[in-house]
């Protein structure tokens, strides 16, 4: 069976950031603001993370009662292929979180 996916834990970019300015990256820039978009953005992930196992989640059910008998083939159709749309959809987002981090991680400061 296919499991959840449990919670991510960030930790901070720059050491001692906050010991130095509290409140404040270097540059200036405030975290307050960015604090509460990046709570937003986990929290979009997670869910849509959780959308994504439920999807599959669904489509394994939906397979197990049609090998027993229990459900037209149009309906497991339906659920393999709104799991496949999901799991691809998931797949992409992963890829241009790694892109995305391994581009911030080249750049110099």
């Amino acid at each position: 069976m296919i499991g959840g996916i449990g919670t991510l834990q960030f930790k901070p970019a720059i050491d001692g950031a906050e010991a130095a300015s509290p409140g404040l990256l270097p540059g200036g820039v405030g975290t307050q603001a960015s604090e509460s978009v990046g709570g937003s953005f986990a929290d979009l992930l997670s869910q849509a993370a959780t959308k994504t196992v439920n999807t599959l989640q669904n489509a394994e059910q939906m397979s197990i009662q049609a090998l027993k008998g229990d459900a037209d083939t149009r309906q497991v159709a339906d659920a393999v292929m709104s799991a496949q749309q999901a799991l691809q959809t998931t797949i992409a987002i992963r890829d241009k979180v790694v892109s995305a981090y391994l581009e911030i991680s080249r750049m110099n400061i």
